[in-house]
C-alpha cells in the first residue's frame, strides 16, 4: 500500500513522534513542530490537572486525553498510578456516572439495549476490534449510589483503563459493554437528557433471557472472550448460571473476596492468633460480604479446619441484627450459608450487642454505614486482642465503617487495618503508621490477564482463590519489614504478574488451560514470559519507529519507496 493511501489514527497524533514518523503517519505539520520526551509530556498533563480543582473536572480531561492518545495517557496513568487511579476510577468515577449523559460528548464502549434483542449478534459486529475481555455492567447496582442505567457506563470503561494500566491487556482488546435494561430510578426516566431507554427495569425472568442471548453471541464473535460481570443489583444469577460455561467471573464476589482474603491471609499470621480461635463479625451480608466471607471460610479450611469448623468462625449482621434462622424473617438465598442456629433463640439487634455477644477478633465493615465502627466497639477491638483486624471496606471513604485515624487511636496503634478508600499514613507514638486499603486493583488485572494468557476455557474457584494467594506474597522486604498487608500499589504492574503467574498456574492444575507454549516453564520463565506478552505504553513511540523502519527496508527490497511522501 503506498504510503498516500494512509489516514491518521488518532495514536498517531503524538508529540513524541520522530519528524519521519510524522510523515509516514501523515501527521506531519498537523501537531506542533518540536519532538518532545514522554516526561515532558506527561509533565504537561500533571501541569493541566493541577489547574482544576474537582474531581470530575480531572476525569473529564484524562478522559478526552485517553480517547486521543490512549499511549500518552497510559504512561501517565502508569508512571503516577496511585494519583491517577482515584481520578478514572473509585472515587471520582460515581461523579462520572451519576453526571454521564449530561456529560456525554462521544462514544465509549458498546450499549446493547433491551429492545434490542433477536439482533445482538449483528450488533456486536459493529464493533471493529479483536476483544479479549469486556466489563460487563446493567448499571443496577452503582458503587453505593444505587441505580443509574446506561449512566453506569463509567464503571466498564474506569474498569477495563485499570486492566490495561495496571496489567497490560492492549488497550484495543477491550469492551466496555453497557446493557440497557431499563432503570427503576424515576428520576432518570423522566431526566430529558438520560440516554438510556425511559422504561422500568426489566423482570429477572426477561434479564436472563436477554443475558443468554449477549453471553452466547459474545462468544460466537470472540471464542474465549473473558466476561467481568461488574455492579449488577443482583449479581450471584448470571454467575451461577454462566461461570461453568464461558470464560467470566465477577468482580464484586470474587474480586473483592479475593483481595480481601490476601489481607486476612497477612493480617492472621501477624496476628498470632491461629485460625480456629478466629472470631468474625461482618457488619454487611449483602453479595460483597457473603462472597468474602466464603473466600476467608477456603483460607480457614485449607489451614486445616472442616467445612462447618470454619463456617462457625463468622457472625453476619445486617440491618435487622444478627443473621439467624429464627430471627422471624425470610432470608435472601445468599445469607443462609452463614445463618447461626446457636442463638438459643435470642436475637442480637445491633451491631453493638453483637460485637459483646462475640468478642471477635476480626471486624470486617461491607455495609457502606459511614461511621458505623463507633469509638466505643474500636476501644473494646482494642482490649480484646492485642492485634484486632480492622477491615473497614466500604466505598467512597464517606461510607467507611470508620477511618484509620480512629481506627489507630482507639486501639491505640495496634489494629492490623485495610479499607476500601483511601487514607493518609499518620504518626503514634512517634512511629509513621501506613493504612493497607483493600482496593480489586490489586487482584483483577491479574485475573483477567492471566485467564487471557492461559486461554483458560472457565474461571475456577481455585484461580480466583490463587490470585489471593499470590498477592498475599507480592510484598517486598521492606513492606514486610514495616508490617504492610498490602504492597505498595506504585508496583502494581509487578504485583499483577506476580497474580497472574499463580493464576496461569492454578488454570494449568484444573486443566482449564489451552496455552501449550508455556507448559513446562519454570516460576522465572513464565514471569518473563509474562511481561513480554504485557502491553507497555512507554515503549509504543519505539515501536512505531521499528515498525516505520521495517516498512521502509521492504520497499526498497521490493524495488523502491516510489510514491511515497517521505
Amino acid at each position: 500500500m503506498s504510503t498516500s493511501d494512509r489516514t491518521p489514527e488518532a495514536g498517531n497524533y503524538d508529540t513524541s513522534h520522530s519528524i519521519a514518523a510524522r510523515r509516514f503517519n501523515r501527521t506531519h505539520g498537523l501537531i506542533p513542530p518540536v519532538v518532545e520526551s514522554q516526561d515532558v509530556q506527561i509533565l504537561r498533563c500533571l501541569k493541566r490537572l493541577d489547574q482544576k480543582d474537582k474531581g470530575i473536572e480531572k476525569y473529564l480531561y484524562l478522559s478526552n486525553l485517553r480517547n486521543t492518545n490512549a499511549h500518552l495517557f497510559y504512561r501517565l496513568v502508569t508512571k503516577h498510578i496511585k494519583d491517577i487511579a482515584p481520578l478514572i476510577y473509585t472515587p471520582t468515577v460515581g461523579d462520572a456516572c451519576l453526571q454521564w449523559s449530561h456529560n456525554y460528548v462521544h462514544p465509549e464502549g458498546l450499549y446493547l439495549s433491551y429492545s434490542d434483542r433477536g439482533h445482538i449478534a449483528s450488533i456486536l459486529h459493529n464493533w471493529p476490534q479483536n476483544v479479549e475481555i469486556t466489563v460487563v455492567s446493567d448499571g443496577s447496582r452503582i458503587l453505593g449510589l444505587g441505580d443509574l442505567g446506561i449512566n453506569g457506563m463509567g464503571i466498564p470503561v474506569g474498569k477495563l483503563a485499570l486492566y490495561i494500566g495496571c496489567a497490560g491487556i492492549r488497550p484495543e482488546a477491550t469492551l466496555p459493554l453497557m446493557l440497557d435494561t431499563g432503570t427503576g430510578n424515576k428520576s432518570l426516566r423522566e431526566d430529558p437528557l438520560y440516554m438510556g431507554s425511559r422504561i422500568e427495569k426489566i423482570s429477572a425472568e426477561e434479564e436472563q433471557e436477554f443475558m443468554d442471548e449477549v453471553m452466547i453471541a459474545l462468544n460466537e464473535k470472540w471464542p474465549g472472550i473473558v466476561v467481568q460481570f461488574e455492579d449488577f443489583k443482583n449479581p450471584f444469577p448470571a454467575l451461577e448460571r454462566y461461570q461453568e460455561k464461558y470464560t467470566c467471573f465477577n468482580d464484586d464476589i470474587q474480586g473483592t473476596g479475593a483481595v480481601v482474603l490476601a489481607g486476612i491471609i497477612n493480617a492472621v499470621k501477624r496476628s498470632g492468633i491461629p485460625v480456629k480461635g478466629q472470631r468474625a463479625v461482618f457488619m454487611g451480608a449483602g453479595s460483597a460480604g457473603v462472597g468474602v466471607a466464603k473466600q476467608i471460610v477456603e483460607f480457614f479450611m485449607r489451614e486445616g479446619l472442616t467445612e462447618d469448623q470454619a463456617r462457625e468462625c463468622f457472625w453476619l449482621v445486617d440491618t435487622k441484627g444478627l443473621v439467624t434462622n429464627d430471627r422471624g424473617d425470610k432470608l435472601a438465598d445468599h445469607k443462609v450459608y452463614f445463618s447461626r442456629n446457636d442463638n438459643a433463640g435470642k436475637q442480637y439487634r445491633s451491631l453493638a450487642e453483637v460485637v459483646d455477644y462475640v468478642k471477635p477478633t476480626i471486624l470486617m465493615g461491607l455495609s457502606t454505614i459511614g461511621g458505623v465502627f463507633s469509638p466505643e466497639l474500636l476501644t473494646k477491638m482494642g482490649q480484646w486482642n492485642e492485634n484486632p483486624i480492622i477491615f473497614p471496606l466500604s466505598n467512597p471513604s464517606a461510607n467507611s465503617e470508620c477511618t484509620f485515624e480512629e481506627a489507630v487511636k482507639y486501639t491505640d496503634g495496634k489494629a492490623l487495618f485495610a479499607s476500601g478508600s483511601p487514607f493518609p499514613p499518620l504518626e503514634h507514638n512517634g512511629k509513621m503508621l501506613s493504612p493497607g486499603q483493600g482496593n480489586n486493583m490489586y487482584v483483577f488485572p491479574g485475573i483477567g490477564l492471566g485467564t487471557i494468557l492461559s486461554k483458560a476455557t472457565v474461571v475456577t474457584q481455585s484461580m480466583i482463590y490463587a490470585s489471593a494467594e499470590a498477592l498475599s506474597t507480592a510484598l517486598d522486604v521492606s513492606e514486610t519489614s514495616q508490617g504492610w498487608l498490602y504492597p505498595d500499589i506504585a508496583r502494581i504492574r509487578d504485583v499483577s504478574v506476580i497474580v497472574a503467574k499463580g493464576v496461569i498456574r492454578a488454570a494449568e492444575e484444573a486443566g482449564v488451560d489451552r496455552e501449550t507454549r508455556i507448559k513446562g516453564m519454570s516460576d522465572e520463565e513464565l514471569e518473563q514470559w509474562i511481561r513480554s506478552k504485557m502491553y507497555d505504553p512507554h515503549s509504543e513511540t519505539r515501536r512505531v519507529e521499528e515498525e516505520i523502519e521495517s516498512f521502509i527496508n521492504d520497499l526498497a527490497i521490493n524495488g523502491g519507496i516510489r510514491g511515497s511522501h517521505l
